[in-house]
């Protein structure tokens, strides 16, 4: 079955439209009153998982640990190498695959849901493809490497009507439901500034390339074109894979990318931040090909309603550490961070985090689940004597998504959600990349003083035998 074969996605992609259609009209598929699709009478939700090595393994461990998802399909471009071992041996049955397309187009009818643990910039053509088919998607943040992508997914999500979950597993801990009554009962009101950073070392700290990697044997295992997917052409080189690709733009999306969804998620939701108007880049070490050695970014989003502006500063970079309360102490640790891909990162020793200056108190928190301390503030007392009760999570992240494809749950991270939230992302990746304040327009989203930059929300044109992923 890891044998490539010739693929023609606009014949394929056709042909299973058609049977979609086929199977809603006969009732193979139910759709449910809130307008989301799945598959009918079944107990355990049918998956089939794209990227099943490092952050790939520890996703679809947790999904079939919920007892809720049969896994019967396993899709790597290097399977059989070592990170996809474990995956493999833990799931003999399952079908294999080195490339989505193939497995969609032998046993598209096999399964109802994919999970999708691939690089950046190769999430886009697999999750536009699962939802035209029909398929609920759990896949890792950022949602997709450019603007343009994220819109993409977004308008599938409303046109598909299936269950759609970003993987920014705080959302479903005990932060988003803390937060969210904090807002609902006005403790965290009229905030105008956010101080969100990241100050662990990352994979390219102390790299000055000149160029892209030189090029090296593409290993036996490795299906490299399919590896590359949307992206243009590229040499390979060891340098780009095992999550080294996170330090390249054409490949990853950075600190920013990284972790942003994990520190400011909720404060973007439950303030109903959207999209900026501006975001001022201060770097230190700026290259063409890959992040900068620091980062500071001021993402400047407008009134929202009754809501004034508000600055969120993001701060990357080993010694560029954000300005912070006298009082904050020590960092948040999460215990429920992942380990990275490869490599190691202190995240104890350099906990991230985020302060929240609203009416009358600030806020301190960290990451992912990690719930909110208040430090002070004029309301401080009053507010502490007379805190809400914030209700329990009835289902993690994982949970949360398989409950959502049978159609008891909804998704937290939905695209609806996640969508704004990682094109403002986008939108700080784009300012990092041409080094300059960029001012954006979101009633056409368009970046209005830079012509390079506008052109940026676009991502890389795709290469040819790729492009009808975006016409779905």
């Amino acid at each position: 079955m890891n044998t490539r074969i010739p693929h023609h996605p606009s014949v394929s992609i056709i042909g299973r439209r058609r049977f979609l259609k086929g199977a809603v009209a006969t009732g193979a598929l139910a759709v449910l009153p809130s307008g989301i699709t799945r598959a009918a009478s079944r107990d355990k939700v049918r998956l089939a998982c794209v990227g099943i090595g490092n952050r790939g393994a520890d996703v679809i461990r947790e999904l079939h640990k919920t007892g809720l998802a049969e896994v019967v399909a396993l899709c790597d471009t290097d399977i059989g190498s070592e990170p996809t071992r474990a995956i493999l041996n833990m799931f003999p049955k399952a079908a294999r695959f080195q490339d989505f397309r193939v497995m969609f187009d032998k046993m598209g009818r096999g399964f109802d849901a994919v999970s999708i643990a691939t690089p950046d910039f190769s999430h886009f053509p697999v999750a536009m493809l699962a939802m035209s088919e029909g398929k609920h998607i759990y896949v890792e943040k950022p949602m997709a490497h450019s603007f343009l992508q994220i819109e993409k997914m977004m308008e599938a999500e409303k046109k598909y009507r299936v269950a759609c979950q970003m993987g920014n597993q705080g959302h479903s801990d005990p932060n988003y439901f803390q937060f969210k009554t904090w807002v609902d009962a006005g403790i965290i009101r009229n905030v105008t500034a956010i101080t969100a950073f990241m100050n662990s070392p990352r994979r390219w700290h102390g790299m000055k390339p000149a160029g892209l990697l030189p090029a090296e044997p593409v290993p036996d295992s490795l299906d490299w074109e399919t590896w590359l997917a949307t992206a243009q052409p590229h040499d390979y080189n060891k340098g780009y894979t095992l999550g080294e690709w996170r330090s390249w733009y054409d490949f990853g999306n950075g600190a920013l990318g990284d972790w942003g969804a994990h520190i400011f998620d909720t404060a973007h939701e439950f303030l109903q931040l959207g999209l900026p108007v501006e975001v001022e880049p201060t770097l230190e070490g700026h290259n063409a090909h890959i992040f900068p050695q620091a980062s500071t970014l001021a993402f400047r989003f407008p009134r929202r309603g009754t809501q004034p502006p508000v600055e969120l500063t993001w701060y990357d970079g080993v010694k560029n550490l954000p300005p912070l309360p006298a009082n904050y102490g020590r960092g948040v640790v999460d215990p429920n961070i992942p380990p990275p891909s490869s490599g190691s990162i202190d995240t104890k020793a350099h906990p991230p985090g985020k302060v929240i200056y609203g009416e009358g108190l600030v806020f301190k928190g960290g990451s992912h689940g990690s719930t909110l301390k208040i430090l002070g503030g004029e309301r401080a007392k009053d507010v502490l004597a007379d805190l809400p009760k914030v209700p329990a999570s009835p289902s993690n992240h994982f949970v949360n998504f398989l409950r959502s494809c049978k159609g008891e749950e909804t998704c937290r991270s939905n695209f609806a959600v996640a969508g704004p939230l990682c094109q403002a992302m986008a939108l700080g990746v784009i300012a990092q990349r041409v080094n300059t304040t960029i001012r954006f327009d979101p009633a056409t989203k368009r970046i209005t003083n830079h012509k390079a930059a506008d052109q940026l929300l676009r991502g890389q044109p795709p290469r040819p035998e790729w492009l009808g992923f975006y016409k779905l």
